[in-house]
């Protein structure tokens, strides 16, 4: 009986101090908020960093853009007008249009019929 008394004394002594008025201390609980705060406010900036940077790199990475899509529309130009001159019977654009071919860079004159393949002699 003594045993029931002293749990039932031991079980009644938490609940004294919480009805004695005394508050939980929230310390731990605002400590990781403001940590919490902090590290969401840091990644926050972080990201707005980098996307600030990567705005710059693309801006920066345009301008080579447009000037490799210039240099890729004189090429084409370029191998085109050699393409005409190899339709003609010219010696040299033909001799420069095959070594294109060969490096899988040659473009058919739009204007043009597809050429037929040529077949090569079986030895």
């Amino acid at each position: 009986m003594s045993d029931d008394i002293e749990l039932a004394a031991d079980a009644e002594a938490p609940d004294s101090a919480a009805a004695s008025g005394k508050p939980a201390s929230n310390v731990p609980f605002l400590i990781t908020l403001i940590a919490l705060l902090i590290y969401f406010a840091f990644q926050s900036l972080s990201l707005f960093s980098e996307r600030v940077n990567l705005g710059m790199v693309k801006a920066n990475q345009d301008a080579a853009l447009q000037e490799a899509q210039k240099i890729q529309t004189q090429f084409k130009l370029l191998v085109t007008k050699t393409g005409e001159l190899a339709g003609q019977g010219h010696a040299g654009a033909q001799m420069i249009m095959d070594g294109l071919q060969k490096q899988g860079i040659g473009f058919a004159p739009e204007s043009a019929a597809p050429a037929k393949p040529e077949t090569k002699a079986v030895k």
